[in-house]
C-alpha cells in the first residue's frame, strides 16, 4: 500500500538531488489532485523554462489570506522548504518547486498536499 503524500516528509534537497521524470511528475500530479480538495485545482506551470506546481486558494477576506500565509510559512520553516505565495485580498497563490534544482521534486508535491490540508482545515474552522 502506498503512503499517502500529506503523511511523508520532506528530504534534504541539494544541488545534486534529480529532477523528477515526466512519467514520475505524471504519477504525483494524479496522488496530488486526488488528496486535494476539489475547489483546489494545482496546476503543471512554467516558468522560464521551470516546471512548478501553483493553485489559487479563495480566501473571500484579506484578513484571511494572511493568516493562511502565515501557516504557510510556518509548515515551510518547519522543513526549509520554502513557495512563493502572492497575497491578494480574497486570493492567495502557492507556487511550489525546488530552486536549487530548479524544478520539481517529490518534496514539491507532499508540501502542495500539505498546503491543502492547511487550507482546508482553516476553511472548517471558520464554518
Amino acid at each position: 500500500m502506498m503512503t499517502l503524500l500529506s503523511q511523508q516528509t520532506c528530504q534534504v534537497c541539494n544541488a545534486s538531488a534529480l529532477l523528477l521524470q515526466d512519467e514520475q511528475i505524471k504519477v504525483l500530479f494524479t496522488e496530488l489532485q486526488a488528496q486535494s480538495a476539489k475547489s483546489q485545482q494545482w496546476q503543471l506551470v512554467e516558468d522560464q523554462g521551470v516546471l512548478k506546481l501553483a493553485c489559487e486558494f479563495s480566501t473571500k477576506r484579506y484578513q484571511h489570506s494572511i493568516a493562511f500565509v502565515n501557516q504557510i510559512a510556518e509548515l515551510a520553516e518547519s522543513v526549509n522548504h520554502h513557495p512563493l505565495l502572492v497575497v491578494e485580498y480574497g486570493v492567495v497563490t502557492v507556487q511550489w518547486w525546488s530552486h536549487i534544482i530548479k524544478g520539481l521534486h517529490r518534496n514539491d508535491f507532499i508540501m502542495a498536499v500539505k498546503t491543502s490540508e492547511l487550507f482546508s482545515a482553516m476553511t472548517l474552522n471558520r464554518n
